[in-house]
């Protein structure tokens, strides 16, 4: 039966969209070293992702930050997942899923695993796709955007770039839906 292996970057980021991927390992397929993205460094993310786009069924897909916006971050993070499932060339016979929140895909058996990308690794390997993909568009986005540091914190809230955000102001590829500054008290 063939495994897939589904996780997603960028949920908790305040900026662009959410990345999911989808890895079908090959038959015997052994690569060490592989374990939850996050975990890694640049360098031995960046080594492992090249391996498993070379020699792996693979997809990588995004919802965007408009689609966030308008569905929500856990629908939109769902749905992601599944459009990398659609983009796979195998039929998956179970679906092995990071966190604990899916949507059946087409009848396909899959189970949710918190912490999964640290205990299996197709999961593991997915998650390195998509966090390879989603810093790849973070860095891109940087330069175009570079007052919110974005090749450094990804997109994510911290104290660096909510300070950002106070002095220039939300911009086009920020999750409006998000509550990223706190409201403005008033004087009435």
């Amino acid at each position: 039966m063939i495994t897939i292996g589904v996780d997603e970057a960028g949920r908790g980021s305040l900026v662009g969209g959410v990345v999911a991927a989808a890895v079908i390992f090959p038959t015997k397929f052994q690569l060490f070293g592989l374990t939850d993205s996050k975990k890694l460094s640049e360098k031995k993310r960046d080594l492992l992702y090249q391996r498993i786009i070379e020699q792996c069924d693979w997809s990588v897909a995004e919802a965007s930050s408009i689609e966030i916006d308008q569905i929500n971050i856990l629908k939109a993070s769902i749905k992601s997942m599944h459009l990398a499932l659609d983009q796979l060339k195998k039929k998956p016979g179970f679906i092995a899923v990071d966190g604990n929140r899916f949507y059946a895909y087409k009848k396909i058996p899959h189970q949710t695993i918190i912490k999964g990308d640290g205990k299996y690794a197709n999961i593991a390997a997915a998650s390195i796709l998509a966090k390879t993909a989603r810093d790849s568009w973070m860095q891109k986005l940087h330069k175009k955007y570079p007052q919110y540091g974005w090749d450094k914190n990804k997109g994510y809230g911290t104290a660096a770039h909510r300070a950002a955000i106070a002095q220039y102001g939300l911009c086009f590829e920020h999750r409006k839906s998000f509550k990223i500054l706190p409201p403005q008290l008033s004087l009435l």
